[in-house]
C-alpha cells in the first residue's frame, strides 16, 4: 500500500473473514509438533483461529498509517460468495485447550509489520 494509491476491493465492506499471518500458522505448526501427547485428544486436525475482521475495519486501521490512501468497492459476485461462505470466527478452543494455541499477531501489528516489510523493500528504510 503506498501513499495516495487508490485500493479497489471486491468483497463487500461487511464481509468478516477469518485471517491468520504466516508467522502465527508456522509457530502453530511447531507448537502442535512440540505438544504433549497425552494432552492431545484430536490428534487428527485441529482448526485454529486468529483474526476476524471486514474489509471496511481493515482499511480504517490503514488510513490511520497512510492517510491519504483511498479505498472503494467493486463486488466480484463469486468472491463476495466464497468470502460470506467462510465462518466469521473458526472454533479453536480444542487446540487453546490441548496445546496452548494463542496467536501472537493481531490485525494491527500485522499492518505495521508488513507496511514496514513494504518499506524495507522499497528502499525506504
Amino acid at each position: 500500500i503506498k501513499p495516495g494509491h487508490h485500493y479497489t476491493c471486491e468483497v463487500p465492506h461487511d464481509s468478516y473473514m477469518d485471517m491468520m499471518y504466516m508467522p502465527d500458522a508456522l509457530n502453530a505448526v511447531t507448537q502442535l509438533m512440540e505438544a504433549d501427547p497425552a494432552r492431545l485428544k484430536h490428534r487428527n486436525s485441529f482448526n485454529i483461529a486468529s483474526m476476524s475482521f471486514t474489509p471496511e475495519i481493515l482499511f480504517e486501521a490503514i488510513k490511520k498509517r497512510i492517510p491519504d490512501a483511498t479505498f472503494d468497492y467493486n463486488v466480484d459476485p463469486v468472491k463476495a460468495a466464497i468470502a460470506d461462505s467462510w465462518p466469521n470466527m473458526m472454533d479453536d478452543s480444542c487446540a487453546r485447550e490441548e496445546w496452548d494455541w494463542c496467536p501472537k499477531w493481531g490485525m494491527e501489528a500485522v499492518i505495521d509489520d508488513m507496511l514496514a516489510a513494504c518499506r524495507r523493500k522499497a528502499g525506504m528504510e
